[in-house]
């Protein structure tokens, strides 16, 4: 894990003089998340209005509000939870990048109604999802899929993409512009990765082009996760074009193993770790802290975290409760009762795993938080 993922960082900026807690705990550092704010901001050449982030990784409130106070306006979410947070928290401008249906769409527009001074939008890939919006004040961005295959439609179905963005107008709804998420943009090798994202962006433009063209303007275009953001940045026809661009990506707020090590190049540091406990030292080369998988995610894959300031320890396949670690050979694993810091593979749902949030600074806890935005809302 060490060598995966390397991580240049002081493990004493993460302490907590209070040995108070309940372990495991998800711990902030909001001087380290405003320094995370600052730096994304300066490698979009210092213009907050360029950078639209997911606050699916987010999730706190309190954390949100840094965002805004940095001059970050607008946001991206998936859940009604996250947008109710992101309304409270001050944002302006809020895209749900889910296609919501039904009652969870009915539920979005009553936020929006709920909160007038923001501008809420929806995406949409077909007429079908049209009716859910209608007599609202949700405006509308067509979501394409450039090959993660979850959502949207392919950008060389041009003709359908003009066609829909056609039946919005006329059913009277806003078409704001196209959305598309490249989460897949992952590759291992930086020119490797570039090269492919910067070919789906020459397809984004030319699909607005041709929009342009058949007299269907597209004001907006909104790209880039986390991993293809240099490769975003690099592309200056997406910031030359006759269109507003943002780039999206949420993770970069906290960072985790696999962000930092994607683009190291920025300077980012993990804003967020789960503290928790050594408790066994089962047999000879093994032993296991309390932060299984309902705590640290593993939906990224095993080894799931660093242990900071232990080497020696790789985490292994966790279960709910329990995390073990192979502890090198010649090593002496850290004694029962220790106290570790664990920066995960994958923050987003780590987050999500918790009801309150630590937040530390200066190696002392100075607030406990809910996690306000976890999970959903009621049923009802």
């Amino acid at each position: 894990m060490a060598n995966e993922f390397p991580l240049t960082v002081d493990p004493a900026a993460y302490r907590v003089k209070d040995d108070a807690l309940l372990t495991p705990v998800l711990a902030i550092y909001p001087q380290i998340v405003r320094h995370n704010i600052a730096t994304v901001i300066a490698a979009l050449g210092g213009k907050p209005g360029s950078w639209r982030p997911h606050v699916k990784t987010v999730k706190l409130g309190s954390m949100m509000k840094l965002l805004v106070e940095a001059g970050i306006k607008s946001a991206k979410c998936a859940t009604t939870l996250e947008l109710r947070t992101a309304c409270e928290a001050g944002f302006e401008d809020i895209l749900v990048s889910y296609p919501h249906t039904g009652r969870n769409a009915r539920r979005v527009a009553e936020i929006a109604r709920s909160f007038p001074a923001v501008r809420v939008s929806a995406i949409v890939e077909t007429k079908e999802h049209l009716a859910d919006w209608s007599g609202t004040s949700i405006d509308l961005f067509i979501d394409i899929n450039t090959g993660m295959d979850r959502t949207g439609i392919e950008p060389r179905d041009r003709e359908r993409v003009l066609e829909l963005a056609r039946q919005i107008r006329a059913a009277g709804l806003v078409f704001r512009g196209l959305h598309s998420y490249d989460g897949h943009s992952a590759e291992a090798d930086l020119a490797e990765r570039t090269l492919r994202a910067q070919g789906r962006y020459g397809e984004l433009v030319s699909l607005v082009s041709f929009l342009d063209q058949q007299g269907m303007k597209v004001d907006e275009l909104i790209t880039a996760g986390t991993p293809a953001l240099p490769a975003a940045i690099a592309y200056l026809d997406l910031w030359n074009g006759t269109f507003k661009h943002q780039v999206s990506p949420g993770t970069l707020v906290y960072c985790d193993c696999s962000s930092l090590r994607q683009i190291p190049q920025y300077g980012l540091r993990p804003a967020v770790v789960v503290v928790s406990s050594m408790i066994s030292h089962p047999k000879a080369g093994i032993a296991t802290c309390n932060a299984g998988h309902k705590a640290v995610c593993v939906d990224s894959g095993v080894p799931n975290c660093v242990v900071l300031g232990h080497p020696e320890l790789t985490p292994l396949k966790p279960s709910e409760e329990h995390l073990p670690f192979a502890v090198a050979s010649g090593s002496t694993p850290a004694a029962i009762g220790e106290t570790l810091y664990l920066v995960p593979r994958h923050v987003c749902p780590t987050v999500n795993n918790f009801d309150f949030a630590a937040l530390i600074e200066d190696g002392a806890i100075t607030s406990v938080e809910p996690v306000s935005a976890r999970g959903h809302e009621g049923p009802l």
